[in-house]
């Protein structure tokens, strides 16, 4: 890819500043995201950082001051590529085990917003330079390591888009969905009501809706506690967080 203008985004526009351009859209360009890229409610630059190198080797690697393994991208080509896209809507994302644990809040705040640039890392990470210069959001996936941002910013993208307005046509898809509201989705069934002699719960079949919302928020809960603790501590510490700073009533 030749050194990239930056043009106008349509409804979400995706920056991906990377050296492996060619995996975008990759997954993205299937299914409802896939089906949203060809309507134009998102669209994708990706910009390859190797393209604004200044040596005639197209190099962006150097070894790491102080010595260890591997090496480390140079300040000069990712930081040419950062300035070359400075008019690309939204913020400047880092993919970095370093960064702030990517959940559905985080995903919700930036798919309100008109864009985002995402810069992926390679090697051994990035020269700190061009991140105190720039100061991005520091986003992580997981508490593990992969071979580059690249599959990360797969994963934000997808948790963005899916969010988009219209992208999963029924809006309430959304908000019934694990981690909204805090916890883990309940379980779901379908036809046929019984197979292979397991049956679908009898309450699901009543058409009782009032009590159809109880047993699911009763199973969510349920779930939650099992699985993931963590989320019901959570909740319980932002309840018990005070609201005001008027003094409490005996």
């Amino acid at each position: 890819m030749s050194r990239a203008t930056c043009t106008s985004a349509m409804s979400f526009h995706a920056t991906i500043l990377t050296l492996f351009p060619e995996m975008f859209p990759g997954p993205l360009g299937h299914a409802l995201a896939g089906k949203a890229l060809e309507s134009g409610q998102w669209s994708l630059d990706a910009i390859n950082i190797r393209d604004f190198t200044e040596n005639k080797h197209n190099k962006v690697d150097q070894e790491p001051y102080g010595g260890g393994a591997g090496l480390v991208m140079s300040a000069q080509p990712v930081d040419a590529a950062i300035e070359a896209c400075a008019d690309k809507p939204g913020r400047l994302a880092f993919m970095t085990p370093r960064g702030r644990p990517l959940d559905q809040e985080l995903a919700r705040e930036l798919a309100n917003e008109s864009g985002l640039k995402i810069l992926c890392g390679r090697y051994e990470g990035i020269d700190q330079r061009v991140i105190d210069k720039h100061e991005p959001l520091e986003i992580s996936v997981g508490d593990f390591v992969l071979s580059g941002g690249e599959v990360g910013a797969l994963v934000l993208l997808d948790a963005i888009i899916r969010l988009l307005p219209g992208v999963m046509g029924n809006d309430q898809s959304g908000s019934d969905e694990s981690f909204e509201g805090g916890l883990l989705e309940y379980p779901h069934y379908t036809r046929p009501a019984e197979w292979q002699g397991r049956t679908v719960p009898s309450v699901l079949l009543s058409g009782n809706h009032e009590a159809i919302a109880r047993w699911r928020a009763e199973k969510a809960i349920e779930i939650t506690a099992a699985r993931r603790p963590d989320l019901l501590d959570r909740d319980k510490a932002a309840a018990a967080e005070p609201v005001s700073n008027e003094r409490k009533r005996p």
